[in-house]
């Protein structure tokens, strides 16, 4: 990454090093009969097992519970995460459809940008989300030059002559169609109907389906490619995409019922912002140095300072800008994925261009199951272990 101002270091600590109490919240050896103060556990104890999200009505297929992010306080200046001045400018080069193992359709969407020569990733998913970069008219192309980068309505079929639908039902004769409600669409159109196809030619979210879901997620080679257990980066992604692939929330469903409908539901939908900032911003070549001195006995924060960067050298400008561009700034918000509370703000932008009005928890598996999924490994424990305490990441959902 370019210069960006990193997130967290020692000369600009995320929030005070010494817990409230006086003593480490991953202390669990330590001897806590002297203090007033019950040493606080671990992992919370709602999503200790047996009692898991799933065993008070909480279903695996619906999507999960949020909470309110704390409100920011200006007065707070060194718990606040450094921020660009200005956005960098970024602009979607093209847009791919990929069907998936689920089922669900997602878009991927390539940018390019004024910052850094690395090209980051928006992950869309379900037909509501768009790219006012990528519609934008280009000097000299062609419609096929359009259909080609992906700045089309509708779908793609051989012979296709014009990347407006509106454009070719008005050369057949056909009257153009307003898109009705989603939800409705979703109750009662089926694959086969028309009208289930949305042809939206802006970036729009529909409001009856309320504050997007959005996940930023930083390349994790190692987590998400050749089965690292040294962290948790690829179950998130996968986490984050599940969820996003879950159906439209309708009428008739509820925590107790399946949808009667034979018929596979749109996805509500939602982003994945995928950024190349491979090791907390370090690079891959550094991070495997600091997974030696993992090795030698050092956590990863200290690791990565050893190697004289930043504890988290990322930053969250060109998100910001990625979520503009896909038309999910303003003040209906968005739903953040995430359990780091400084992420929440640095994603807001320096003037809170996108809003973050909900948090939504990522609970590791291995909790959530009593170890019966998800990543079982001394370092992914340590890895988390080091999250809570030193980045003060939030693994519960209060």
């Amino acid at each position: 990454m370019p210069d960006f101002p990193s997130l967290a270091s020692p000369a600009f600590a995320p929030v005070a090093s010494q817990p409230p109490n006086g003593f480490s919240e991953l202390d669990l050896a330590g001897d806590f009969s002297t203090s007033s103060v019950a040493p606080p556990p671990l992992v919370s104890p709602a999503y200790t097992p047996p009692h898991t999200p799933n065993a008070d009505g909480q279903r695996y297929d619906r999507l999960p519970r949020s909470v309110k992010p704390e409100p920011h306080d200006p007065a707070k200046v060194g718990d606040a995460p450094k921020l660009l001045e200005t956005l960098p400018e970024v602009n979607c080069e093209v847009r791919a459809r990929i069907p998936t193992t689920t089922g669900q359709e997602m878009w991927l969407h390539l940018y390019h940008n004024n910052v850094d020569n690395k090209e980051h990733l928006a992950i869309v998913f379900g037909p509501h989300i768009r790219s006012q970069s990528l519609d934008e008219e280009r000097p000299g192309e062609t419609e096929r030059d359009r259909m080609i980068r992906g700045a089309y309505t509708g779908t793609l079929f051989p012979g296709r002559t014009h990347s407006r639908v509106d454009q070719i039902r008005q050369d057949a004769g056909v009257p153009p169609k307003v898109p009705g409600s989603p939800l409705l669409q979703a109750n009662g159109a089926s694959p086969a109907d028309e009208s289930y196809n949305h042809d939206y030619t802006y970036s729009s979210y529909p409001a009856e389906l309320g504050p997007p879901l959005v996940r930023i997620h930083s390349e994790c080679y190692t987590g998400e490619t050749v089965w690292s257990a040294r962290c948790d980066c690829g179950e998130q992604l996968d986490e984050a995409a599940r969820l996003m692939s879950l159906p439209l929330a309708t009428p008739g469903s509820t925590p107790d019922t399946e949808h009667p409908s034979p018929i596979r539901m749109p996805s509500s939908g939602g982003v994945i912002v995928y950024l190349r900032q491979e090791g907390r911003g370090i690079g891959l070549l550094s991070k495997l140095k600091a997974y030696n001195l993992q090795d030698l006995g050092h956590d990863t924060m200290e690791a990565n300072i050893l190697l004289r960067h930043p504890g988290d050298a990322r930053s969250y400008g060109l998100a910001t800008a990625i979520l503009l561009d896909l038309g999910l700034g303003g003040e209906r918000g968005i739903r953040l994925l995430t359990n780091n509370p400084e992420k929440i703000r640095a994603v807001e932008g320096p003037n809170r261009e996108v809003r973050v009005v909900e948090r939504v928890p990522m609970i590791p598996l291995a909790w959530k199951t009593g170890g019966k999924e998800g990543i079982n490994s001394p370092e992914v424990e340590k890895y988390i272990s080091t999250k809570i305490e030193k980045f003060k990441h939030m693994f519960s959902p209060t």
